[in-house]
């Protein structure tokens, strides 16, 4: 019999003022573009997503993450987007702290290291998805930019339910 695993990915989390401010941002644009709004317990930036992990090599993940040593940071989400292949509205930063950049190269080094290599995936771009099955629309809405606090990153597993996918944090792990 195969081992049971879990579809985790590691992520930044907003805290409740900037997953509301988020929420805000998508109901306004589903209102122009259509689609299925996330939910706002849903919101976050992935880092790095493993896939289907073996529920006895999670505490390999644990391991890893502890090893790492990044300063806090603050986000700034100051623009949003649209992606026609999978059709997404997404908010995200003109630019991005080098803490973060620094984050997912050692994050990803360290996974690596621990025979749990990183999904294959495009280039990091960080962003939080709004909307899924959205349509083109010329103008996406105009918002006040968000400073987001960045103290931790989380690994979390995907819990399909019939309400559509829903997230559980496994664990966390502090800034310094």
């Amino acid at each position: 019999m195969a081992e049971a695993s879990q579809r985790v990915f590691l992520a930044l989390w907003p805290g409740p003022e900037v997953a509301a401010r988020l929420h805000q941002i998508s109901l306004e644009a589903e209102e122009r573009c259509g689609g299925r709004c996330m939910r706002r317990d849903t919101l976050h930036i992935t880092l790095a997503f493993l896939g289907e992990v073996a529920e006895s090599r999670l505490p390999l993940i644990g391991e890893a993450m502890a090893a790492l040593q990044v300063g806090r940071f603050r986000l700034r989400i100051d623009t949003s987007g649209y992606w026609a292949h999978n059709r997404i509205v997404w908010a995200g930063g003109r630019a991005w702290p080098e803490q973060l950049d620094a984050l997912v190269g050692d994050m990803r080094r360290a996974l690596a290291d621990a025979g749990l290599p990183v999904a294959a995936e495009n280039a990091f771009f960080p962003h939080v998805t709004l909307l899924r099955k959205a349509h083109a629309v010329e103008a996406l809405p105009d918002f006040e930019p968000i400073d987001w606090p960045v103290d931790e990153w989380v690994l979390v597993v995907s819990c399909p339910s019939s309400d559509g996918v829903g997230y559980r944090r496994l664990a966390g792990w502090p800034l310094t």
